[in-house]
């Protein structure tokens, strides 16, 4: 039997504001063991928490981005549960009145395609501790720190068929969270991680199968392999005469398996009632008008629009599009308009980006402006100056600060695309060289390239290439 994968996907973002969610702690990664903290965020008895504003602009701002509806006036619920990274026994959520809901998210696929994946909510929360594992100690230590840094959960619908689907959209959250400045995504630190739901069904089939929850998966990339892994072992057991079991797992990446953890716990077992100590979320309109406006250019709308109006490729697109530097200075060299965009593009993900890889530095913090890439490209499209040529004019910029025709004319980088000059060098250098002549007409076409050389050495390199290689082949062929 042919079956169909079921993929829907819960992220979680870590918001970059300056404080917690709920009191003034500071919101920062790697301090020191339970040094930001407070009675709040402990959960010490008697303690109020004070919503920070920021979470909730940021939330709203990413429900625009989602295509979703706002809800301006909503609440906030407790989740209760025991765990011990979560010192209060519950976490501040929201259950059945998100601030953000019934969105979309349009996502490119490696094959060019689109599609369309629903959107079910959006919601705040704060995000609880973590369980320290060494071996130089026995048992398990809990740090803090993490306590009350406020979170967004995005809810898909069930809508991915693939993990190829799965990865799009969860490149394209990531990208979007970065676009607009609400988080810094950095997975290494746990910034933005995903629960991975998973069921089978016979194809054809518009029942969904029992699905399977993967908890805290902390790479894209361990995304795949776990919808992989889950998805045959749940074929294998209904294949098999089994019955597959909901239950939350965990994904081993080294392993490359998942591992049960316990039954899945539905709504009602996590008991949620309103929050009892924070006043119901009302934001007015002009305020949710004026997030929505602030929004730039998002990057899967950009992605589409490399790809169907530059002409670029969808894996070059995605290469720009997802570094916030490069889509920058792509824009801007678009807006000019000199140099053709896939040109643009290439010097981008080439010399500069291997400039950017090895310095570690900004392409804003160097004298390469759009203005001087454009220029660049413009001169090597008019033949002025060779592609190796132009790697000097790129390197020059960089180093000594100056214009593109500056540097082309002190260093007498031009080239020489005079047609009857370069005729008569071809037929000089043919001329010494009729050996090799004879052996390019007996089929031996390696012979021609060295005629072309042969020429360029003449010229002393300022020969235009192409326009030198037309000439000797018309020349041979005589």
């Amino acid at each position: 039997m042919d079956y169909e994968i079921v993929v829907g996907l819960e992220v979680h973002a870590e918001l970059n504001t300056r404080s917690k969610i709920y009191c003034d702690c500071k919101n920062a990664f790697g301090l020191e063991v339970n040094t930001q903290v407070c009675p709040i965020c402990m959960g010490m008895p008697g303690t109020l928490p004070t919503l920070n504003e920021k979470v909730v602009e940021y939330a709203i701002k990413m429900g625009h981005a989602l295509g979703c509806t706002i809800n301006n006036v909503c609440k906030q619920d407790r989740k209760n549960y025991f765990y011990p990274d979560l010192p209060k026994a519950y976490q501040i959520s929201q259950a059945e009145v998100p601030l953000c809901q019934n969105g979309k998210l349009e996502v490119m696929l490696d094959d060019g395609t689109t599609k369309t994946i629903g959107v079910t909510r959006i919601h705040i929360e704060e995000d609880a501790g973590k369980l320290l594992h060494d071996d130089s100690f026995s048992g398990s230590l809990v740090d803090l720190n993490r306590c009350g840094v406020p979170l967004i959960e995005i809810v898909s619908e069930p809508d991915m068929r693939s993990s190829a689907e799965a990865k799009a959209y969860l490149e394209t959250i990531k990208s979007i969270l970065q676009y607009i400045n609400i988080s810094d995504c950095k997975m290494q630190e746990g910034s933005i991680r995903c629960d991975v739901n998973v069921s089978v069904r016979p194809k054809g089939s518009d029942k969904f199968g029992t699905r399977c929850e993967m908890k805290n998966v902390n790479s894209f990339s361990a995304a795949v392999r776990g919808i992989e892994y889950e998805a045959k072992r749940q074929i294998e057991i209904l294949e098999n005469g089994g019955t597959v079991t909901q239950e939350t797992r965990r994904w081993d990446d080294v392993k490359g398996m998942s591992i049960s953890m316990r039954s899945k716990e539905d709504a009602q077992d996590y008991r949620y009632f309103p929050e009892p100590d924070l006043l119901t979320i009302v934001v007015d309109e002009k305020k949710v008008a004026e997030l929505k406006d602030s929004l730039p250019e998002l990057p899967n709308a950009k992605l589409k629009r490399y790809v169907q109006t530059m002409g670029l490729s969808r894996v070059d697109a995605a290469l720009i599009v997802e570094n916030l530097d490069r889509a920058a200075l792509m824009d801007a060299c678009v807006a000019i308009g000199k140099g053709s965009p896939k040109s643009i593009a290439k010097w981008i993900l080439a010399d500069i980006s291997k400039y950017m890889n090895d310095t570690g530095k900004s392409i804003l913090d160097t004298p390469l402006t759009a203005a001087r890439l454009c220029d660049l490209v413009a001169e090597i499209e008019k033949g002025t100056i060779s592609n190796s040529a132009g790697k000097t004019v790129f390197e020059a910029i960089i180093a000594e600060d100056k214009e593109v025709a500056d540097i082309i004319a002190e260093k007498g980088l031009s080239q020489n695309s005079d047609t009857s000059a370069l005729e008569a060098i071809a037929k000089e250098v043919l001329a010494a060289n009729e050996k090799s002549i004879n052996d390019y007409k007996n089929g031996k076409t390696n012979a021609l390239g060295y005629l072309v050389g042969q020429c360029m050495k003449a010229s002393k390199g300022k020969a235009n290439p192409g326009l030198m290689k037309e000439i000797v082949t018309r020349l041979v062929n005589e």
